[in-house]
């Protein structure tokens, strides 16, 4: 009980305390509390699919904020998303894909949104 405490309050979970029921979490205290799961202990890959779909601005941020923070203290992190702007902010590189096959690959610097939007859209 005292772990889920501790992370409640490092990620920020509003919630009624660490007995209270997940689905009872709003989305964005959700995905706080799953990269809170996620981020104990000696994490070497972090996997996230669309993880600011849906949320409030705050929440997208305090979720983006994290991912940042992993990937800075050495975390591999695959980011998997819809969202041009979610990609170019937690990307060091991006690669679309589009039925099944990588259809373009870029470093960050070098992304163009058009250009990426174009091969997102299946146009390679």
């Amino acid at each position: 009980m005292r772990r889920a405490a501790d992370l409640i309050g490092e990620f920020d979970i509003r919630t009624q305390g660490p007995r209270a029921p997940i689905r009872d979490l709003s989305g964005g205290n959700v995905q706080r509390a799953a990269l809170a799961r996620e981020l104990t202990g000696d994490v070497a890959l972090l996997i996230v699919s669309n993880p600011c779909f849906g949320l409030d601005f705050s929440a997208a941020r305090a979720i983006r904020d994290r991912i940042i923070e992993a990937r800075n203290a050495g975390v591999a992190v695959l980011l998997i998303s819809e969202d041009l702007d979610e990609v170019l902010e937690l990307s060091d590189r991006v690669l679309v894909m589009s039925e099944g096959r990588i259809t373009f690959e870029t470093p960050v610097g070098n992304a163009d949104p058009k250009a990426l939007g174009h091969f997102m859209a299946g146009h390679a």
